[in-house]
């Protein structure tokens, strides 16, 4: 199929998802925030064993999330606009509500039967295992009513809804640590007392109760959930595998406290850089899925987006690994968790094309083919866990970062080899362009900092080199934008 471009609905779009963003962003910023003060908090409040501890929990929670929950959550995303076209919401709450039900019963009942093969994989007590188990139940709701918030546009909702899970988080984890004395448990604890209060807003926000009646569940209206959703499931597994298993490996390996630095690396990385790369693909995919049930060409506008998220992400992680040192010491991290600085280029470049795949994936989930994306992440997962296991051995804390940061290369190369018909993206050439011209006078900054020919201290550093590259595509884009006029 010919591509399409509309300039005037374009700049429309882009103009509306922008607008989108800023209502997003609240949300977005605190997460970030939120993500960067936990880290010190964390470090500082627990020992590296019961830091090590959380690490491994929450990876296991995250693990039965994918399985059982979070993709009925973006099944309610990706169809709630259709049926609420064809006036039959009722009837697909419904069937979302039962089919998440069943997925809890399932869940329970597989976990005690398959408990010993658990405990031998994850390591973790009985106390955490059960807890783990207990906290899935808010979560899972929490996940389907942001989901059904975000379809219905409801962005400043969505936004108060997360900070306000963020930081009753942190200030319950806190209060249960200190006063009870519970060690790693108080983070669980937190997360399930604030997510539970978290729901109850959510159900209010979205007044999903005013629409929501039992019905008889059709097969029409589950098969395309299933349809859609195991695959997503799937793919989000190979997801966990990539960006989750070395946690699990390396306390295999090396036990708890080296599964510590590797969680703080993680920490230093994905979740703080995560949210504020969202703020695009939060507020665009919904739009986007509009446009594509419209009729209308999606790619120039993905195409467009997409140069955004390279121009915001790229440098930030370029010079965020240059400073690696500095960055974990400006966050405040402990002392004794230092050595996971290392980790800090592998991972967070890792996130960087795991953050690009967003787009360049997004065809699968238009076109109903989320089975490919799960190939394609299960070959990069099964790739991932092959080489976390020879490279630590081999290197022990860097080889967790080389493999991770193959792994996610690995595949966003397959999400550009794999492409279905009428599908094809273009580069964003003028942006990469202006990139490259802004990088080398930026690099030259970065050289004479290194050679100490000017000297500041190595936080401040960062954030001029950082400022100073903008600036320069700033001003490379106005005169270009002149010089084109």
């Amino acid at each position: 199929m010919e591509y399409v471009e509309n300039k005037e609905l374009e700049e429309k779009e882009t103009k509306s998802i922008f607008t989108d963003m800023l209502k997003y962003s609240p949300s977005k910023i605190c997460g970030m925030f939120g993500n960067v003060i936990t880290l010190p908090i964390y470090t500082n409040l627990f020992s590296t064993e019961q830091y090590g501890l959380y690490t491994v929990s929450i990876a296991m929670l995250s693990f039965l999330c994918i399985i059982f929950s979070d993709w009925v959550g973006l099944a309610g995303l990706r169809f709630f606009r259709l049926h609420q076209l064809e006036k039959d919401l009722p009837k697909y709450l419904t069937t979302l509500v039962m089919i998440l039900t069943i997925n809890m019963v399932l869940m329970f009942g597989l976990s005690f039967l398959c408990r010993h093969a658990m405990y031998s994989f994850f390591h973790v007590p009985f106390k955490y295992f059960l807890a783990v188990l207990v906290l899935i139940i808010p979560v899972a709701i929490r996940a389907l009513l942001q989901q059904i918030l975000r379809a219905q546009l409801k962005s400043i909702s969505y936004s108060i809804a997360t900070i306000l899970n963020q930081f009753v988080t942190i200030g319950l984890t806190v209060f249960f640590a200190k006063f009870f004395h519970l060690g790693a448990a108080s983070i669980l604890l937190g997360m399930g007392v604030a997510i539970t209060l978290i729901d109850i807003l959510l159900l209010y926000q979205c007044d999903i109760l005013k629409v929501f009646k039992f019905q008889k569940v059709e097969w029409k209206f589950i098969v395309p959930i299933i349809k859609y959703g195991i695959p997503v499931a799937a793919t989000s597994l190979s997801a966990w595998i990539i960006s989750q298993s070395n946690k699990i490996i390396m306390g295999g390996i090396n036990g708890f406290t080296k599964a510590a630095f590797v969680g703080v690396g993680y920490g230093l990385t994905m979740p703080i850089l995560m949210p504020l790369f969202a703020m695009i693909t939060v507020a665009a995919i919904p739009r986007i899925i509009n446009m594509y049930e419209a009729k209308i060409d999606v790619r120039p506008i993905i195409t467009r987006i997409m140069g955004y998220y390279i121009l915001l992400a790229l440098p930030l992680i370029a010079i965020m690994s240059l400073y690696s040192m500095d960055f974990t010491v400006l966050l405040k991290t402990n002392a004794k968790f230092y050595e996971a600085s290392v980790l800090v280029p592998w991972f967070s470049f890792g996130v960087f094309f795991l953050g690009l795949t967003d787009y360049t994936t997004l065809q699968y989930h238009l076109a109903n083919r989320t089975d490919l994306e799960f190939i394609i992440k299960l070959v990069s997962g099964v790739i991932g866990v092959v080489l976390n296991l020879v490279l630590i051995l081999k290197m022990g804390l860097i080889g967790a970062g080389i493999a991770t940061f193959s792994a996610n290369f690995i595949y966003f190369l397959l999400s550009v080899i794999v492409v279905l018909p009428d599908f094809h993206l273009k580069l964003p050439k003028h942006t990469l362009l202006r990139i490259l011209f802004a990088a080398i006078p930026t690099a030259i900054l970065f050289v004479l900092f290194k050679t100490s020919a000017i000297s500041l201290a190595g936080g401040a550093q960062f954030f001029v080199v950082l400022f100073t590259f903008y600036i320069i595509y700033t001003l490379l884009k106005l005169k270009l934008y002149k010089t084109a006029d």
